[in-house]
């Protein structure tokens, strides 16, 4: 995994098909779009496959990340749940996770998200934190430096979620031993349907603020920057192009702004495809470069 460099300004891009193959497809969208960043899914994004790597391929892929100095991220699969207290999911679960981050690191890839899941049933809470932390702690206590990161990504706050509020990414944490090589991916979209209103003024400034005084600064390693179509608090997950939705656009201002995010690119997961993304990512660049004036 390549050092990342020492640009302040987070770079920006957008999740990027992979059909056609990620050297030829994802860095053909990148391109299009304008991404300095984006992120793929390595497999079967809504189910268990775990196919083998072709080493040819990745290589290809890893090459042209260096050429077009582009930063590559994984999404997991979403079926993921590490608290299910199904055993077959847990077990399928864990697998997947360790699948991901082996391809990520394949693949050149700083980091891989997962969703941080639910318990499914309030009785099984207690001993969701127990599973995470001894099906999972194996996985991280195998990673080296030249392995990705693993992301915590917190879900809309709906049913039995885990982590329902950013404060509780502290029982995760907990859950994990506070492994040096697990970090956060912060969806805004997530965080706002969860009840952190990030739409008034200064709402993303003091929901930042929150998520360094629980995790530090040093963790928060990617942000998925979507707008929402349902108000704050509606526990929906449901992304919408940026300031076409319920969070608008400035408090992308304000997200750019912040110091927690020097280290974390933005990754859009709106609707559409390079019509769409490409006028996207030029909206965030031209913020990024206001703030930073």
């Amino acid at each position: 995994m390549a050092a990342k460099d020492s640009r302040q300004l987070p770079r920006i891009g957008a999740h990027t098909p992979t059909s056609g193959g990620m050297a030829k497809r994802s860095i053909e969208y990148a391109l299009a779009t304008g991404s300095e960043v984006i992120q793929v899914f390595a497999s079967n994004p809504r189910g268990w496959a775990m196919p083998d790597a072709n080493p040819e391929a990745d290589a290809a892929f890893r090459a042209k990340t260096t050429e077009h100095d582009i930063e590559a991220y994984v999404h997991a699969p979403f079926l993921i749940n590490l608290g299910s207290p199904t055993p077959s999911t847990y077990e399928n679960s864990l697998a997947s996770t360790a699948y991901s981050l082996k391809r990520g690191r394949e693949i050149g890839a700083h980091g891989v998200v997962v969703h941080t899941g639910s318990a499914v049933d309030e009785n099984h809470v207690e001993g969701a934190w127990k599973q995470i932390n001894k099906g999972v702690m194996p996985i991280l206590k195998k990673l080296t430096d030249e392995d990705p990161w693993l992301l915590l990504e917190p879900t809309a706050g709906q049913g039995q979620s885990l982590v329902k509020k950013l404060d509780d990414l502290t029982k995760y944490f907990d859950a994990l031993e506070w492994h040096p090589k697990v970090g956060v991916c912060l969806d805004t979209c997530h965080v706002f349907a969860a009840g952190h209103d990030i739409k008034k003024k200064g709402g993303m400034t003091e929901t930042l603020d929150l998520l360094v005084s629980i995790v530090g600064i040093e963790r928060i390693q990617l942000i998925h920057a979507n707008d929402s179509m349902d108000v704050c608090g509606a526990l929906k997950d449901r992304h919408q192009n940026i300031g076409q939705g319920e969070i608008g656009s400035k408090p992308f201002e304000e997200l750019l702004a912040h110091a927690a995010v020097r280290n974390a690119p933005l990754i859009l997961e709106t609707p559409g495809q390079e019509p769409e993304h490409g006028p996207e990512v030029a909206m965030l660049k031209k913020m990024r470069t206001k703030v930073n004036k």
